[in-house]
């Protein structure tokens, strides 16, 4: 991680027009005001390397949060109507032609994200059964995809060439404002997901067993689900809909410790998507160039084939790590039922007590 992390780094400051040797690259980091060069890199690299970093720890994080709140390896936020909301929101004010300022677009994906989760939630039955908010959310996103479409071919060419270069996530032309937007929903989120980890190691025991530990599932998964659009909802409105990184960055965690637990999961997921969507800009800014290509469209090219992967190692790794982790789950399964036979058995006597004074 820390070697893709440095060498996507060093690419992203240094590689470009003008191009900056890794022992200016100091220089040009302090001076940024004297030179082309300085003022190139602290003004366009560095902010679209940190908005990259950022964006995507938030969609690993999310993608984590989604699918052990679903317990579903294949539950990301391209699939739960979530991302294509967002999107909605905030490509529709460019086909109706409505002037906004840029600090509502969070907002506009906030409300949409909103949209599509809720839809999701309540046409699967408030999140009763992990597999149908699944299957019902891929539905949602469907349908809200199709609206994006319909709203696509009533804009004209220049608006959308716009709407279809943001739909596949983009980082380019990104300034420090675009990052300080991001603040503020960090501020929310970061405490939300240490309150979460721990809810969502339990949740991963099942809804019988969970109940019986405390945590009411069916009010979890859609407080999981909020806590994924708050993470989903400013990055998509800054940056587009990038792709499958909710979907890699969590088996990547998974893959580097397979014996762990959502608690320790989680900061390894957003690490990973980090360092994924930085890896995935260099090419999509040097690739091509001069032309800029959508970072979304490498993460998606990249991320599939990968996780894939993963996922195929992950169930054969299973056998040989498998013990620890089923031992651990049947020791918390014995110990949740004990428990409620404990309880069952209190109020027995509690009632029993209350017939005989009677």
């Amino acid at each position: 991680m820390v070697a893709a992390l440095t060498a996507a780094a060093l690419c992203a400051l240094c590689l470009g027009t003008p191009q900056v040797p890794p022992h200016r690259l100091p220089a040009a980091l302090l001076d940024g005001d004297a030179t082309l060069a300085g003022i190139v890199v602290t003004e366009l690299r560095v902010p679209r390397l940190v908005l990259a970093l950022i964006a995507g720890a938030c969609l690993g994080a999310a993608g984590l949060v989604l699918q052990e709140a679903l317990r579903n390896p294949l539950a990301v936020p391209e699939m739960l109507g979530v991302s294509s909301g967002a999107a909605l929101g905030v490509a529709a004010p460019l086909v109706l032609a409505l002037s906004l300022p840029a600090v509502v677009q969070p907002l506009l994906a906030l409300c949409g994200a909103t949209l599509g989760g809720v839809l999701t939630l309540l046409a699967a039955g408030l999140g009763r059964s992990p597999s149908a908010v699944l299957l019902t959310g891929a539905a949602v996103a469907a349908a809200l995809q199709s609206a994006l479409l319909v709203l696509m071919v009533m804009a004209d060419q220049l608006d959308l060439q716009l709407i279809y270069r943001y739909l596949l996530g983009s980082l380019s032309a990104r300034t420090w404002d675009d990052v300080a937007g991001l603040w503020p929903w960090l501020l929310v989120a970061l405490p939300a997901l240490v309150l979460c980890a721990p809810v969502l190691s339990v949740m991963r025991l099942g809804d019988e067993d969970a109940e019986a530990l405390g945590v009411r599932a069916r009010r979890a998964r859609p407080a999981a689900l909020a806590v994924a659009v708050v993470l989903i909802a400013p990055v998509t409105a800054v940056c587009g809909p990038v792709a499958w990184v909710g979907f890699l960055a969590p088996h990547l965690a998974r893959w580097f410790a397979p014996g762990s637990g959502a608690v320790r999961w989680l900061p390894w997921s957003a690490a990973w998507g980090a360092v994924v969507v930085a890896v995935a800009d260099v090419p999509a800014r040097l690739a091509l160039a001069p032309v800029e290509t959508p970072a979304g469209a490498w993460t998606a090219l990249l991320g599939v084939p990968a996780g894939v992967a993963l996922m195929r190692s992950g169930r054969r790794g299973r056998t040989t790590g498998r013990a620890s982790t089923t031992e651990a789950f049947a020791r918390a399964r014995a110990r949740a039922r004990a428990r409620a036979r404990a309880r069952a058995r209190a109020r027995a006597r509690a009632r029993a007590r209350i017939r005989a004074r009677a």
